[in-house]
C-alpha cells in the first residue's frame, strides 16, 4: 500500500506542474509518508522520486513548491542514510547557496535550505567536507552575522521573529558542522565569528539567545585548544565568567536562571577542558565560589550538577598543581629557617581553606551518589 501510494504520488507530481497547490498537497503527503520511515524513503528513492524532487526544487517557478520540495528532501534524507548519501553532492550545495544568496528568497526559502544543509552535514564528514570546499560554510558564517541585529528582540514583531528562526536554524547547522564526527577544519572556520558571538552574550543573556550561541561556542571548541585559545584571546572567556556571574545572582528566585546558567556552565567547560592553566583568568571572577552556590540549587537534576563539579574540577586543577610547586620553590630556594617558617604558617592556613572547599565538594559528590543510587 505504501509503494503504490508513493508511485500515485510521484506521478501525481509530475502531471501536475501547472498547479502549485496539487504539487505542494503530494508533496505533504509524501513526507509525511517518508517521516521516520527508512523503507518508504529507500523506495521512494529507487522509483526516482528523489531525485525528481531534488530537479522540482531547482525548476520549479512557485514558491510555494520549491519550499515544499526542500522540505521533502530534508525529511526523506533524515530518514534514510542512503539518500542522504545520494544528495550529498557539491551540485546540491551550490544550488542551496544560491537559495540562501538570492535577494529574490523569502525567509521561509532560506529556513527550508538551511534545513536541507543541516540534513546533509548531520553526523556526516563528506557533508561536512562539502559545506567547506563549497563555501557554503562561509554563507551561513554570513548569516550568522547579519540575520539579526545586536539590539534589544522582540519576538513578539513577526518579521523579528522569521529572522529569528532563521538564525536560530543557522546556529544549529553551524553546530552539525564542526561535530560528530569533530571537524578541526570546520571549527577553526566556524572560530573567525567568535568576536560577534562575544558581543551578543555581552548584549543580551536572553535565553533565546544565550543558548544557541553556548551550543555552537561549546561544540566549537570542543577538543581545540588552538580554538578555545582564539575564544580566550578575543575576550570570549571572560564574558561567559561575567554572564554566569549574573545568571547566579538572579538564579535564587528564578528557576529558567539557574537552568540557563547551568548551560553556560558547560560552554565555559568546554573552554577550558584541554588546557587547564586558562582556569587562572577565572580566578578574579571567584568562578569557583559561583559554581559552588549553583550547586546547592535544588531545581537542578542529577545531570547538570554533576556538570557544575566537572567545571569546578577543571577550573581547580591548575592552581592545585601550583601549590606543590610552591613547595618546591621553598625547599630549594628558602635557607632562613624562621622565613620558612612564617610562610609555610601563611601556607598551611590557606591549605586549611582549600581543604574546608574540598572536603564540601566531596560531601556533596557523596550526596549525590547516594541521590543517583537510591
Amino acid at each position: 500500500e505504501m509503494k503504490t501510494d508513493l508511485n500515485l504520488l510521484l506521478e501525481c507530481l509530475k502531471y501536475q506542474m501547472d498547479n502549485p497547490a496539487s504539487q505542494k498537497e503530494a508533496l505533504v503527503t509524501i513526507y509525511s509518508i517518508c517521516q521516520h520511515n527508512s523503507d518508504a524513503s529507500d523506495y521512494f528513492r529507487e522509483i526516482g522520486g528523489l531525485i525528481f524532487v531534488n530537479d522540482l526544487a531547482k525548476s520549479s517557478v512557485h514558491c510555494i513548491v520549491k519550499e515544499a520540495a526542500l522540505f521533502t528532501l530534508a525529511v526523506v534524507m533524515e530518514s534514510s542514510v542512503y539518500c542522504q548519501q545520494t544528495l550529498c553532492t557539491s551540485e546540491l550545495f551550490e544550488d542551496l547557496i544560491f537559495f540562501l544568496t538570492n535577494k529574490d528568497s523569502s525567509v521561509n526559502l532560506k529556513r527550508m535550505s538551511i534545513y536541507v544543509i543541516l540534513v546533509l552535514v548531520s553526523n556526516n564528514k563528506s557533508g561536512q567536507t562539502h559545506i567547506r570546499e563549497t563555501g557554503c560554510i562561509g554563507i551561513l558564517l554570513q548569516l550568522f552575522r547579519t540575520t539579526l541585529s545586536i539590539s534589544e528582540i522582540n519576538l513578539s514583531d513577526e518579521n523579528i521573529n522569521h529572522n529569528f528562526q532563521l538564525w536560530s536554524s543557522v546556529c544549529s547547522t553551524l553546530c552539525a558542522c564542526v561535530n560528530n564526527p569533530q571537524n578541526e577544519d570546520n571549527q577553526n572556520t566556524c572560530s573567525s565569528v567568535f568576536p560577534h558571538a562575544k558581543d551578543w552574550l555581552q548584549s543580551c543573556i536572553k535565553p533565546e539567545i544565550v543558548r544557541p550561541i553556548c551550543s555552537f561556542v561549546g561544540l566549537t571548541v570542543a577538543n581545540n585548544s588552538r580554538v578555545q585559545a582564539y575564544f580566550i584571546s578575543v575576550g570570549g572567556l571572560d564574558i561567559l565568567a561575567e554572564v554566569l556571574i549574573k545568571l547566579v545572582r538572579d538564579s535564587t528566585g528564578s528557576y529558567s536562571s539557574a537552568k540557563l546558567a547551568v548551560v553556560v556552565t558547560k560552554t565555559l567547560d568546554a573552554c577550558i577542558a584541554d588546557n587547564f592553566t586558562v582556569g587562572d583568568v577565572l580566578g578574579k571572577y571567584h568562578i569557583v565560589s559561583n559554581l559552588l552556590k549553583l550547586l546547592t540549587y535544588n531545581t537542578l537534576d542529577l545531570g547538570e550538577k554533576i556538570s557544575i563539579i566537572l567545571t569546578i574540577g577543571h577550573c581547580t586543577e591548575s592552581c592545585a598543581e601550583k601549590l606543590t610547586l610552591k613547595t618546591n620553590e621553598y625547599s630549594l630556594n628558602l635557607n632562613d629557617a624562621e622565613q620558612l617558617k612564617m610562610d609555610l604558617q601563611i601556607k598551611e592556613k590557606n591549605l586549611e581553606d582549600y581543604w574546608k572547599k574540598a572536603k564540601e565538594i566531596l560531601h556533596r559528590i557523596e550526596l549525590l551518589e547516594k541521590e543517583h543510587d537510591e
